[in-house]
């Protein structure tokens, strides 16, 4: 790593590549099937010599180009411009505003601010965390690698293999099955097969309407999951709101939360008891540390959707930190994977966010 005085640094370009990595255990769920699963690889460049790295996942294959190119609008306009996040994402905020908080010019603003405060922590020679005033260490994690809707003959030993990952002591299941009856025969099975002491999540990703999300959550609501999920559309918080009212089992959304203003009014709303925002929607570092405020000041539990290297790193810093998800769909593209150990990711002590690529393998699954 090359390091030069912060207050020098100077964003030069930003390039971009793309990725297309299979999945071990292709995600089978209400919002369809990913055999394999798309990055965008981000590598903010300063003139002084410092690389800032990111990435993003946004799902579909098909709308990578359309985030490129607005990587690419975006870093025109950064270009010779001071490495200082705050600005940046403020500057790029009001010159996309007519294209609205949303969306694919959202997208790009949040993987360029996850790059821009990893070469900002990167030559101040210290780990993300340590740069917004924490520490490294561990934070508690649950696997999220499976259990999709699969056939429920296979749930059994998938859910041990979970387990078994990391000595994992909370995993996620997906429901949302055709019926009630076939929710809580999977949930026994996997009961069964790990045992009371591993906490169950449970994800619905918003496969259900609001009059069945009802029904559904009363009739499960004493199988003793960790929380419900996503049960309804996203963005329907008075729903959202009647529904964490009626049910004991905690209610959970925020993934698809797009910036802290959305944010915040979700809280408002008392939508939700837990809280996880993915950094793609969220605006990146920035935008997840302005959230993160909102929830400290609220007392909810905060916890983390994908991008499990950048989540831990921020959760180390927010106030209300709950659970990082894990999962290792991006392992094959970066040199030094985090490690999971006894249920906890460990944040390393390595400068900036800890990714460095594997040149061979984005070289092998370039898209």
């Amino acid at each position: 790593m090359t390091s030069a005085p912060i207050a020098n640094l100077t964003i030069d370009s930003i390039s971009v590549r793309t990725a297309s990595v299979p999945m071990r255990r292709p995600i089978v769920s209400k919002v369809g099937g990913y055999p394999n699963w798309p990055f965008v690889l981000i590598d903010v460049r300063t003139r002084e010599g410092v690389v800032g790295r990111s990435y993003l996942e946004p799902y579909v294959h098909k709308l990578v180009p359309s985030i490129v190119s607005m990587i690419d609008a975006i870093a025109d306009m950064l270009s010779g411009k001071p490495l200082a996040p705050l600005d940046a994402f403020g500057e790029a905020m009001k010159t996309l505003h007519l294209n609205g908080r949303q969306g694919t010019t959202f997208i790009a603003l949040a993987g360029i601010d996850m790059a821009v405060w990893d070469a900002l922590a990167r030559a101040a020679g210290l780990p993300l965390a340590r740069l917004l005033g924490g520490s490294t260490g561990r934070v508690r994690a649950y696997n999220t690698n499976g259990l999709w809707l699969i056939p429920k003959d296979k749930l059994a030993q998938e859910a041990k293999d979970l387990v078994a990952e990391g000595n994992f002591k909370a995993i996620k299941i997906r429901l949302g099955r055709p019926t009630v009856k076939e929710d809580i025969e999977a949930i026994k099975i996997v009961r069964d097969a790990v045992g009371e002491h591993i906490l169950l999540m449970s994800d619905f990703n918003q496969g259900l309407t609001f009059g069945e999300a009802l029904q559904r959550m009363h009739a499960l609501d004493d199988r003793g999951l960790y929380w419900f999920e996503e049960p309804i559309v996203y963005d329907d918080y008075e729903g959202c709101a009647q529904i964490t009212r009626e049910i004991s089992t905690p209610i959970q959304i925020g993934e698809n939360i797009w910036g802290p203003r959305e944010f915040h009014k979700a809280v408002a709303a008392r939508a939700a008891d837990l809280y996880m925002p993915d950094l793609m929607r969220i605006g990146g570092v920035t935008g997840w540390m302005r959230s993160a405020a909102i929830a400290g000041a609220a007392g909810l539990p905060l916890s983390s959707h994908l991008y499990p290297e950048v989540s831990a790193h921020l959760l180390r810093v927010s106030e209300s930190a709950d659970w990082c998800e894990w999962r290792d769909w991006g392992n094959p593209l970066i040199a030094e994977p985090f490690k999971v150990e006894d249920g906890f990711v460990v944040v390393p002590e390595r400068v900036g966010n800890g990714i460095e690529w594997d040149e061979q393998a984005v070289a092998k699954y370039k898209l």
